[in-house]
């Protein structure tokens, strides 16, 4: 026992992104009784704690954050993502850091733009708030099978406050929806045509619309739980196994180096796709599948001028609190026949800047982003090994990666597409579209992934309780089993609802 920590909870969770803060929320809802303590291992760098840092108002206290989120190494070097993102040079986006190394192995693309973001809130701090529902392939067959997914899908959207209405008021959004689906629609169904992008923002009681991030999911119903409680600067370095069971966690304090032992009665590591098989490896639980089948979706962008752009009157210029009225954010779903997914917006509302601001006509330059899914490949894998440490001390990752033939095919046919598209909605500001470096999409999956059977082709079952180790859950995009090429936020969410009910469903509470 510890000033700062308990000696035992019924369930701690590690990590504090939208997954780990979905299982606070499930178990404060249906579980209220229930002692939970979630760890993170970076600071708390918002208010309410996991806000989305964009929604700071002051911009040296919004800067600051991102830096603060940055890292044990975290500081302003001052080469940061700020320009035009066209090049190849491992960047990391304000709020984000990359590996130090083992981000690429010699032969092999690897994954050189891999990045983490280690405050409370984890990723959802920082990122665009989109959540499509994955469509033909990129579902879970086994869940879709017994009729679940769906209910998922929607409890998730609840838990993240989505919506498709956020741009209702931006007189160009339906000019940009309305020339893609001219272009796209053909042949598909009714849910895959061209449509608003669901996203996980919300309206302030000031009237600014801004981005949604894990304090969103956490809500009233677990920040007002007198049994859940948040420790930033926590370190797990490793769960506790006894008789074959999960039965803890060991947590470094920060703030004092010191080290203490937290009994739970399950254990949920929600970290992400890299520092998930990261913390099970150092705990010694090391199945044949754990940080296999590591995957991420090759993004392709394209901006244009919007052909014939009327300026809106009195549309004002890029929001630095939040988002601006006049933008939008426009879906192309993935198909099986087309595999990739589309994200069109416009410029001040994209994550990565693709041509200069145009302040005379704000709204008027559109970026468009197709991800590519990934042919699954059990070589493609985070790896790690004795002695090699990382900037936490935690065992240091090797990323092995290759992109496959069909790969390659699917990238090119990316290409054309997105210039197709581009060229549909107006003017290309360049010739050729641009590949950006693996990994800046910053969605890797399925390096924990979800099956039915112990085969060594999985990390864990249905309920993302890993396969062998009792009372031990995983959560995260890593969970996710099959290729995507949409945002995979929504569907890590809803695995992590799954894991939390069964969690709820085995306590003594319920």
């Amino acid at each position: 026992m510890s000033d700062r920590y308990p000696a035992s909870v019924d369930v701690a969770i590690v990590g504090s992104g939208p997954t780990g803060a979905a299982y606070a929320r499930i178990l404060s809802e249906i579980a209220p009784d229930a002692e939970v303590a979630m760890f993170e291992v970076g600071p708390t760098v918002s208010n309410p704690p996991g806000a989305h840092v964009k929604n700071i108002a002051d911009a040296d206290e919004r800067a600051d954050a991102q830096v603060r989120s940055e890292g044990p190494d975290a500081h302003d070097d001052g080469d940061r993502v700020g320009g035009i993102v066209k090049t190849a040079q491992r960047r990391a986006r304000p709020g984000t850091f990359l590996l130090e190394s083992g981000y690429q192995v010699e032969g092999e693309e690897g994954l050189p733009a891999a990045a983490m973001s280690s405050n409370v809130g984890g990723m959802a701090a920082h990122w665009t708030g989109a959540c499509p529902r994955p469509n033909d392939s990129e579902r879970i067959d086994f869940l879709d099978a017994t009729g679940e997914l769906d209910e998922l899908l929607a409890e998730a959207e609840r838990l993240l406050g989505v919506t498709a209405n956020a741009f209702d008021a931006s007189p160009h959004a339906p000019l940009v929806r309305g020339r893609l689906a001219a272009a796209a629609d053909a042949g598909r169904e009714d849910h895959e045509r061209v449509q608003r992008m669901p996203l996980a923002v919300h309206r302030r009681e000031d009237g600014r619309l801004v981005w949604s991030g894990s304090d969103v999911v956490l809500g009233d119903e677990a920040r007002a739980n007198a049994n859940f409680h948040l420790f930033d600067e926590s370190l797990v370095t490793r769960v506790l196994v006894e008789d074959g069971r999960a039965t803890g966690v060991v947590v470094t304090d920060r703030r004092t180096g010191e080290n203490h032992e937290v009994r739970a009665r399950y254990v949920v590591v929600a970290a992400d796709a890299l520092r998930t098989p990261q913390v099970l490896w150092a705990s010694g639980i090391r199945p044949p599948a754990l940080g296999r089948y590591l995957n991420d979706q090759a993004q392709i962008v394209f901006a244009v001028r919007i052909r014939d752009f009327v300026p809106a009157e009195g549309a004002e210029g890029a929001a630095q609190t939040g988002l601006s009225e006049y933008s939008g954010v426009t879906w192309v779903p993935f198909t099986d026949e087309m595999p990739f997914h589309g994200q069109v917006m416009q410029l001040d509302a994209s994550p990565v800047k693709l041509a200069e601001d145009d302040p005379a006509a704000p709204g008027s330059i559109v970026g468009l982003g197709l991800f590519c899914a990934k042919d699954l490949q059990a070589s493609d894998r985070v790896e790690f090994t004795d002695g090699d440490v990382d900037g936490y001390g935690m065992p240091a990752p090797t990323v092995h990666y290759t992109l496959s033939a069909r790969d390659h095919e699917v990238i090119e046919r990316a290409k054309a597409e997105v210039v197709r598209l581009g060229k549909a909605i107006g003017e290309p500001l360049d010739d050729r579209p641009f590949m950006m470096p693996l990994g800046a999409s910053l969605h890797y999956q399925g390096s924990t992934r979800m099956g039915l059977a112990d085969d060594g082709e999985s990390v864990c079952d249905s309920d993302s309780q890993v396969w062998g180790v009792p009372g031990l859950f995983v959560a995260g995009n890593g969970v996710i089993p099959t290729s995507t090429a949409c945002n995979p936020t929504l569907t890590s969410v809803a695995l992590a609802v799954r894991g939390a009910r069964k969690i709820a469903s085995d306590l003594a509470f319920v």
